[in-house]
């Protein structure tokens, strides 16, 4: 596998298209970060996502510097940290992690949680400022993560505005579905991070079950499922082989049948792997 793998995009409101397919470095250690991204790269992944709370976005711009491809073929995706929601902490932390990523713009640029228990809840104006990147070209999109239905309501009441992305935790077991429909109605991109629920996907025997009939492991089989749903999906691993495997999953699809079992999985709340927005307080 190599820079010829062939990854379909999505287009977000605003034009821009996003690869269907990610690598993420959600706690991947800084010194392993610029050997995992470049290895990711070389397998012909487009689409980077890392985060300030993350930790390692010196490493993730040092990996795509290395690489010698051009920068307008790799979409790079970074957060705000839940520490940083005040305008000129805002600001003063896109500036340090446009310099980290070694860049001048990034691809998208999300509000990492609303973070309702602080800043008095005044989400709505922290992403009305985050407009202000989107205008001068340094974030080319600009959306949320972990915004559920009343958050994104409150954004389109109080603002005015809809974000292109959100990205929420998603697989299986925790679909997700009112959000889901709430983002296809406005015409928000969907992404999912933990698409293979922090590894829990893999020992569910429906859906190894699935993936035995096909011919294909766990995680392809739950990594399908979420494109089949119109969902982007971005998972990590730590080794090339598992990195090519989660890539080796547009030459196949799901049966309804296969869905059906699928989404038959999800627990609600009760299948939550990370953190609720409605109690994430961590600065």
């Amino acid at each position: 596998m190599n820079s010829a793998l062939k990854i379909p995009t999505k287009r977000t409101m605003g034009g821009y298209s996003i690869p269907y397919l990610g690598f993420g470095t959600y706690k991947i250690a800084p010194e392993d970060t610029q050997r995992l991204v470049e290895t990711a790269l070389e397998a012909g992944i487009r689409h980077i996502d890392t985060a300030q709370m993350y930790g390692n976005e010196k490493q993730v711009g040092a990996a795509i510097a290395a690489s010698g491809i051009p920068r307008y073929q790799i979409f790079l995706t970074t957060k705000l940290n839940n520490g940083n929601h005040l305008s000129d902490d805002a600001r003063r932390s896109f500036e340090q992690s446009l310099a980290d990523l070694q860049t001048d713009y990034v691809d998208l640029f999300l509000m990492h949680w609303p973070m309702v228990h602080r800043y008095g809840g005044r989400f709505p104006e922290c992403f009305q400022m985050m407009q202000d990147f989107s205008a001068d070209g340094s974030a080319r999109t600009v959306g949320v993560s972990n915004f559920e239905v009343e958050h994104l309501e409150r954004l389109r009441t109080e603002t005015g505005l809809v974000p292109h992305v959100n990205q929420i935790e998603m697989h299986p077991l925790f679909a997700n579905n009112k959000v889901l429909d709430y983002c296809a109605k406005h015409r928000i991109v969907v992404q999912a991070w933990s698409p293979l629920a922090r590894g829990k996907i893999l020992e569910i025997p429906e859906v190894q079950t699935i993936a035995t009939r096909l011919e294909r492991t766990p995680a392809q089989v739950a990594l399908r499922w979420a494109l089949q749903r119109g969902v982007i999906v971005f998972p990590k691993s730590s080794s090339r082989e598992r990195i090519e495997e989660n890539a080796n999953i547009f030459d196949f699809s799901l049966d309804e049948e296969s869905m059906r079992i699928l989404n038959n999985l999800d627990k609600g709340e009760a299948g939550r792997t990370g953190s609720s927005p409605q109690t994430m307080d961590r600065i």
